[in-house]
């Protein structure tokens, strides 16, 4: 760790802690691409999973520690010495990595969780702290429940785990009840009064209950962490983790009054967020420094003083967190050359020229249906293009009868495994007769969990995003797709989250991929 004292590390927990909020379950194939970017961002520690939990878990962390460059990777394990083999077991491909252990010490945990007392939870501290220590000289000590933890025994333990080799301590506001003055007060007593406390980095990791994740994690460091646990777009349990775009770009923009820096590259947490919500689900429109509508201006007063000045009404430039300003620059006369170009100032590059004629072609039907088209819009459409080549389910047309006095009804024709087929389906609304096209063209057992639609742009003629997800056998996807006609980008994004489920059948149980692949399903 570096000996600048305004540096503050940030570790990101979006695939452990974040993975854990309802519906943000990811694929190994997503977990690693999403690993790839935190390192070309600047995370400095990823935790990567819980070894233990799973398979899925262990493997993930394996893998990912096998690919990053820069950052170090993380498992997390409770007080169990088989927690911690299987941390070092996951991790011991890596050059450097931490092995993060924890353990309960508020009264109401140790009484209802652990059933232990405070002395037998110092002794699991010794005895697990000094274990891990064996396979690593990284290793890291969190205080579960820490902001509803008696202070002079959170001395004790912190005293411990770092004379037990902990080189970082955190500080969990595991269920968000902390106040920003409360949590300064318990960071401030740790630096002066645990003797040995200069030999460990102080961590916060603050959950967002109360909505005070981020001005929790922030008092943190001004008090005297030099570590913040975060995950992008504040994914997590219940109300979700401290946002690491938040945080980061929080101590960029009042760097006046926290003379702190990170080595996170600002210009790619626009893409980091898009990345994880596709593999999770949507970001609200009104998120902090990544939602749609953080740098847009619709009231005519702000408009006028943005043409004037734009820090009237900006305080960060959207350039600072890769997004473009502009919002109108492309309509229905505009060539394929100059798509291609706002395809680059999106950040698509390296996209085929098969993808781009691909979504040139849907961009110019969209142009024809809608007075503007915006960068969202275009967005969108590459990322309904970009469709895996080995996809086995394309719909290849769709009718829907909707309306009063008749039966909702669908015909539909898909391309299964190159063979074309058609189906006529009533249902209990015009989705549900989709759905039923789907499963009796591609029979499955696969439970439907959600099923979200937003906006992507304002207006009657906005194209809709469709988000899905399902699951089988404990293993879940997420499907989404974009277009203007809401009920055709339900199909699309059903049939994106089967696509991925069958890739996953093919990865983790090729005997039944093969089998069920035999009999066209």
């Amino acid at each position: 760790m570096s000996d600048d004292k305004n540096r503050v590390y940030i570790f990101d927990t979006t695939m452990r802690d974040g993975e854990q909020s309802p519906g943000a379950s990811m694929s190994l194939e997503e977990k690693l691409q999403i690993s790839n970017l935190f390192d070309q961002i600047g995370v400095d520690i990823i935790e990567a999973g819980f070894p233990a939990a799973s398979k899925g878990d262990f493997e993930a962390v394996s893998e990912i520690s096998k690919i990053l460059k820069t950052s170090i990777p993380c498992g997390l394990s409770r007080h169990i010495k088989k927690d911690i083999d299987a941390c070092n077991e996951a991790l011991k491909s890596a050059e450097r990595f931490r092995i993060h252990t924890f353990i309960s010490t508020s009264p109401l945990h140790m009484k209802h969780k652990l059933n232990k007392s405070s002395e037998e939870v110092l002794e699991a501290i010794k005895e697990h702290v000094t274990y891990a220590r064996k396979f690593t000289d990284n290793v890291e000590w969190s205080c579960e429940d820490g902001t509803r933890t008696d202070i002079d025994f959170m001395c004790r333990t912190v005293e411990l785990a770092i004379k037990c080799g902990a080189k970082t301590i955190n500080i969990p506001d595991t269920v968000g009840y902390s106040v920003p003055s409360e949590f300064t007060k318990i960071i401030k007593h740790l630096i002066n009064n645990v003797p040995n406390i200069d030999k460990a980095i102080l961590s916060t990791h603050c959950h967002n209950d109360l909505g005070l994740a981020v001005a929790n994690s922030l008092a943190g460091v001004v008090a005297g962490a030099r570590q913040v646990e975060c995950t992008i777009n504040g994914i997590g349990e219940r109300a979700g983790n401290a946002a690491l775009e938040e945080i980061v770009m929080a101590m960029k923009t009042r760097n006046d009054l926290m003379p702190f820096h990170t080595n996170i590259n600002t210009k790619l947490l626009s893409k980091a967020s898009k990345l994880v919500s596709s593999a999770t689900y949507p970001v609200q429109f009104n998120k902090a420094i990544v939602g749609k509508n953080a740098f847009a201006h619709e009231a005519g007063i702000h408009q006028d003083g943005m043409l004037k000045h734009r820090n009237t009404y900006e305080i960060m430039k959207p350039e600072s967190v890769g997004v473009k300003q502009s919002s109108l620059v492309m309509g229905k006369h505009s060539g394929r050359h100059a798509f291609k170009e706002k395809l680059n100032d999106l950040g698509y590059t390296g996209v085929t020229d098969d993808i781009i004629q691909i979504a040139f072609g849907k961009f110019k039907v969209l142009a024809d249906k809608k007075k503007h088209v915006y960068d969202e819009d275009i967005a969108a459409l590459v990322d309904d293009s970009l469709i895996k080549e080995d996809n086995v389910i394309i719909l290849k047309s769709l009718r829907v009868f909707a309306g009063t006095g008749e039966p909702q009804k669908a015909d539909m024709t898909l391309e299964v495994y190159g063979e074309i087929k058609k189906a006529t389906e009533t249902g209990d609304g015009p989705v549900d007769a989709i759905f039923k096209c789907v499963k009796k063209l591609y029979p499955h057992e696969v439970k439907l969990q959600l099923y979200q639609v937003h906006a992507v742009t304002e207006g009657t003629d906005a194209q809709a995003t469709v988000s899905v997800r399902i699951e089988e056998n404990g293993k879940t996807t997420v499907g989404q797709a974009a277009d203007t006609d809401t009920l055709v980008a339900s199909a699309n994004a059903y049939l994106n989250a089967l696509n991925k489920m069958i890739i996953k059948r093919k990865k983790t149980a090729p005997e039944e991929y093969e089998q069920k692949k035999m009999k066209g399903i």
